[in-house]
């Protein structure tokens, strides 16, 4: 294991080489000495920029920087109104969203009903809780330049929560023109009416993005609450920064060179901890579950005793220990919609906390039929949070008798790859890793990768299973949550049976700024960069 990352981090050394010419090269430019700039390097670097496109964290960050919302969530897990204030009518079946005075697209257009709509309408076609929400839905119409009217065809209990979610895909408003895009082609334009506008002519994929203060902006006057409130822009330039390699990172953010860093390698946190300048700490306290995926279209995977196989091969400890090494950051946990939640439950997660499954996974594989098919499993090497678990999963598939294809790339590859539904052979892919915030996750109709929609909608890996779709309408139509909770453990025992997914535990990721940045906001969603301040 430690040798295939010793030739990892030599893979990057090119990237690494650009990325240190490029944050030298911005440090002396002039326009980088002009006002207050943050300078950060984010835990992956930044190629798609659709945050509708698609589920990576670091599009929804910068979907944050340019874009706002009708809505959002606060530290109570309350929904506000952050472009817009709503009504809900009498008999639950209508909402009327009333956009708020001021409100300007990038481009000086005014934001009106019909553009936000058509961003309405894009985001719920390929989100989950949108895709839930519009089962739902009469129509959504402008019913004058400031006025969004949804209506129900019955009442529905998650209309809000829907559309003020703080991740992952997030329902970000654009114009119209650029909501009209289909969700699976990325949008041609950042323009959006966010804090920050998107720096176009000095985005370099893989080196660096860089965000300019968006002095048209209006804030709000409530103080700054996770994704709601007062986004309030302090400085005047934020530039992202790519660099793999994890002690340089650190190198740098001891240095001064850079003022932030989202995720440093855990074995480094105590010699930042040690250090005087920097603050440690975890921001989003509800921290990620990690997680396997497979391709349910393709050999071997689509044989469901093949997915069990795999499924009681892997253990949570060996991933987690590899992964983050100190339990003070993690937590073995069977539970899809997270521990310590209503809907906990550790059906089915016997041998995945335990550690106890090899020897079945051994028998099922040789009933299972399995001819020796290669698995491709895609192991992104240039972030913190994702090295660890196809490493560990590609020796434990071995040991269990798979033949396995442990394919080194970068995150943004994995996640242009993995929506290609070509057969591995053609450039696609049998397994990936990912994590996802644990609030994205902690319900059935949240948590997307759980969902049965296949090929038409689906996440990737595009499991079909029609009864966990029928118990996920179910789940919203419970009249109590103890109905709901019985439900949501019936939607886990199907999804261990069927291995829609596997969970992979739970775990906390610190940041390390330094004492110069003050203002710096926690929650499910960060780091966002409004409200930040900078002292020389």
């Amino acid at each position: 294991m430690l040798s295939l990352m010793r030739r990892g981090r030599r893979a990057f050394a090119s990237t690494l080489a650009l990325s240190v010419v490029a944050l030298s090269t911005a440090m002396a430019s002039p326009v980088f000495a002009a006002g207050k700039t943050i300078t950060a390097v984010m835990h992956s670097d930044l190629r798609i920029i659709d945050p509708i496109f698609t589920t990576a964290y670091i599009t929804r960050d910068h979907g944050y920087m340019v874009y706002d919302t009708l809505i959002s969530t606060d530290s109570n897990f309350k929904i506000q109104p952050q472009m817009a204030d709503w009504k809900i009518s009498d008999d639950k079946l209508t909402y009327t969203f009333t956009l708020r005075d001021g409100l300007k697209w990038h481009d000086g257009a005014p934001v009106t009903a019909e553009d936000c709509v058509a961003s309405l309408k894009r985001w719920a076609a390929v989100d989950g809780m949108g895709q839930q929400m519009m089962q739902f839905t009469a129509s959504i119409e402008a019913t004058d330049p400031k006025t969004i009217t949804l209506k129900l065809k019955e009442p529905y209990g998650l209309v809000l929560d829907s559309i003020g979610k703080p991740s992952s895909r997030v329902a970000f408003m654009m114009p119209k023109r650029l909501a009209e895009t289909p969700p699976d082609k990325p949008i041609p334009e950042q323009i959006g009416s966010g804090p920050f506008k998107f720096v176009q002519g000095e985005f370099q994929p893989g080196v660096k993005a860089v965000y300019v203060k968006n002095t048209d902006y209006v804030p709000r006057k409530e103080p700054a609450s996770w994704t709601t409130g007062g986004k309030v822009v302090k400085v005047d330039r934020v530039e992202w920064v790519t660099m793999p390699d994890a002690q340089t990172a650190v190198n740098a953010l001891q240095s001064g060179d850079i003022d932030f860093l989202e995720n440093p390698s855990f074995d480094l946190v105590p010699v930042l901890e040690s250090n005087k300048d920097l603050n440690v700490q975890v921001l989003n306290k509800f921290g990620f579950q990690t997680l396997g995926r497979m391709n349910f279209l393709f050999p071997p995977f689509d044989n469901v005793k093949v997915r069990r196989a795999a499924l009681m091969a892997i253990n949570q400890k060996d991933v987690l220990d590899a992964l983050i090494g100190n339990p003070k950051y993690y937590k073995i946990c069977g539970a899809f919609f997270i521990c310590d939640t209503p809907f906990a439950t550790d059906v089915g997660s016997e041998s995945l906390v335990k550690g106890n499954g090899m020897a079945e996974a051994k028998k099922l594989l040789a009933e299972s039929g399995y001819d020796g098919t290669p698995v491709v499993i895609m192991a992104p090497g240039d972030v913190t949070t994702l090295k660890a678990q196809p490493i560990v999963a590609a020796q434990a598939l071995r040991e269990a008798g798979f033949k396995v294809d442990l394919q080194a790339t970068d995150w943004q590859t994995v996640v242009s790859r993995r929506a290609s539904q070509k057969p591995p052979k053609e450039g696609g892919w049998n397994m990936f890793f990912t994590n996802w915030v644990s609030a994205d996750v902690s319900n059935p109709i949240s948590n997307l990768s759980i969902g049965g929609q296949g090929k038409k909608g689906g996440w990737f890996g595009w499991a079909e299973n029609a009864k966990i779709e029928k118990l996920k309408d179910d789940f919203v139509r419970a009249a109590s949550l103890e109905d709901q909770k019985k439900i949501a453990t019936e939607i886990q025992k199907e999804a261990y049976d069927q291995v829609i997914y596997i969970p992979l535990g739970q775990y906390q990721a610190p940041s390390a700024w330094r004492k110069s940045l003050t203002g710096v906001i926690d929650g499910p969603a960060t780091p966002v960069f409004w409200n930040m301040d900078k002292t020389e």
